[in-house]
C-alpha cells in the first residue's frame, strides 16, 4: 500500500498482524478524548472486545496506519454483516489527526469492499462532530433513515444509546455501490 508522508510525516496503510491486536485498545482511548472533547460522548472510554479485532482480522478487514518505525497508531476494524461491511471503529490518536489518516483508512476500506457481493459500508457516527459525520459524507456516505436501516444497523444504535449515546446525535450512514 506504499509509504505517504503527511507534512513530514511518514506513514502507511496496511493489514493489521495479530501480535498487535493488544495495541489497538490504546489508540482507541486516546483517539475518545477527542471525541470526549468535541462534545461527542460523555461516557467512560471503551475499546472493541478482542474477539471483534480478531474476526475483523481474520476477514482482512482490520487496517493499520503505522509509522516508519512501523508502529500503528490508528486503525480501521470492519466486520462483515449480511452484504455489507460495517466500520465497527476507526481511530488515529490525537498527535496525528488532521492529517489525512483516517480519510486514508477510509479509502483503503472502500477499495477493499468493492468486490461481488458486496453492496455497501455501514457506520454509525456522531452527527455534529465535524471529523463525524460531515468528514463521511465527504467521502459520499449519507445518513440512513429509520426505513433504511438493516435490523442489525438498528441494533448496533440501540446498544449504543443503552451505553449512554445521545438518540439525538447518533445517526447511521451508509455510502452504496
Amino acid at each position: 500500500m506504499g509509504m505517504e508522508e503527511a507534512g513530514r510525516d511518514i506513514y502507511e496503510i496496511r493489514l493489521a498482524r495479530s501480535d498487535e491486536l493488544h495495541l489497538l485498545a490504546a489508540i482507541e482511548v486516546d483517539a475518545f478524548w477527542a471525541l470526549h472533547e468535541a462534545g461527542a460522548v460523555a461516557c467512560e472510554p471503551t475499546s472493541l472486545p478482542i474477539g471483534m479485532l480478531r474476526q475483523s482480522l481474520e476477514a482482512d478487514l482490520l487496517f493499520v496506519a503505522a509509522d516508519e518505525l512501523d508502529q500503528p497508531f490508528g486503525f480501521l476494524a470492519g466486520v462483515v454483516m449480511a452484504d455489507t461491511i460495517h466500520v465497527a471503529e476507526i481511530d488515529v490518536v490525537r498527535d496525528w489527526q488532521k492529517k489525512g489518516v483516517g480519510r486514508r483508512l477510509m479509502h483503503t476500506l472502500i477499495e477493499r469492499a468493492r468486490r461481488p457481493g458486496v453492496s455497501g459500508i455501514t457506520l454509525t457516527t456522531d452527527r455534529h462532530v465535524s471529523f463525524n459525520a460531515p468528514f463521511y459524507a465527504s467521502l459520499g456516505f449519507r445518513i440512513l433513515d429509520e426505513s433504511e436501516r438493516s435490523t442489525e444497523l438498528t441494533r448496533i444504535l440501540e446498544r449504543e444509546f443503552e451505553h449512554g449515546a445521545d438518540p439525538a446525535r447518533r445517526v447511521a450512514m451508509a455510502i452504496w455501490f
